[in-house]
């Protein structure tokens, strides 16, 4: 997988804890060698105001099928 490319991530029918949701998200950037995006995704989630806010960025790194 490219460095640019997001990894596929399946979230239906996951816990829908956002705690869980991140992990989920950052250790399938981990999996495709994007260590700094699952940091920085990361941060921004934990900055952000709301649960439907936090969905948008993990949209925005991962692709969610």
């Amino acid at each position: 997988m490219k460095n640019n490319e997001k990894p596929k991530v399946k979230l239906s029918g996951e816990n829908g804890n956002v705690y869980n949701l991140i992990g989920i998200c950052s250790r399938a950037l981990k999996n495709a060698g994007q260590k700094e995006k699952a940091t920085e995704m990361s941060e921004k989630i934990f900055k952000c105001g709301s649960y439907d806010e936090a969905l948008v960025i993990m949209m925005d790194y991962c692709e969610v099928e």
